[in-house]
């Protein structure tokens, strides 16, 4: 059971999070948002009471690896529409959560399913597993948006934006103590992604 302090901790571990993407969209140059939110990230990471790194991880030190920002890799896409889907997918400790396909977006020439979390707090979802998993990047893929924990880059009433220099790791490639959900089929490309955040530098 959740107590009190951990509740509270978690809400504002999510409004950071949250104020940190929205003033990355309020950036014009894309890559001084891309250091502004490596930075924040490292600091929630390093000092906040629900980082997912253990407390004697080097990498409160260090920072997270990432490879250098490319411009090339940041895109508007258009949301296209997608068969209806109803998905129960497993995480990272054995649980499974429930999300549905309300369409896709091309990536590097590879349809990508874009779901929306019919539990936890809702919201739009883009998992990613490239050809890097599980030799650069975690094997179970990466997170591109997260609208429910405020991981969100902007867009249109019609389309997305989706930056892969913001390619991120659920909090279980650190800790199996947070439940993850895993990048489903219709999320795994072969293309590879050397971009956002790597296993190691």
């Amino acid at each position: 059971m959740t107590s009190l302090d951990e509740a509270l901790d978690l809400s504002d571990w999510r409004r950071r999070v949250a104020e940190l993407y929205a003033a990355v969209r309020d950036h014009v140059d894309a890559a001084e948002g891309h250091a502004l939110w490596r930075a924040g990230r490292d600091e929630l990471f390093r000092t906040h009471p629900q980082s997912p790194l253990p407390p004697d991880d080097p990498m409160r030190e260090t920072g997270v690896p990432y490879w250098p920002y490319d411009p090339a890799l940041r895109f508007e896409v258009a949301l296209e529409a997608a068969p209806e889907q109803n998905l129960e997918i497993p995480t990272s400790s054995d649980g499974t959560i429930r999300m549905h396909r309300v369409g896709a977006v091309t990536l590097l020439g590879a349809s990508v399913a874009v779901w929306w979390l019919d539990q936890y707090a809702g919201g739009l979802f883009v998992p990613l597993r490239d050809g890097t998993a599980g030799a650069e990047t975690y094997g179970a893929g990466r997170y591109l948006l997260d609208t429910a924990k405020g991981a969100d880059l902007g867009g249109t009433a019609t389309s997305l934006i989706i930056d892969l220099n913001f390619a991120y790791h659920p909090s279980c490639r650190y800790n199996p103590r947070w439940e993850c959900p895993l990048a489903p089929e219709g999320n795994r490309i072969e293309p590879t992604v050397r971009a956002g955040e790597r296993l190691t530098a």
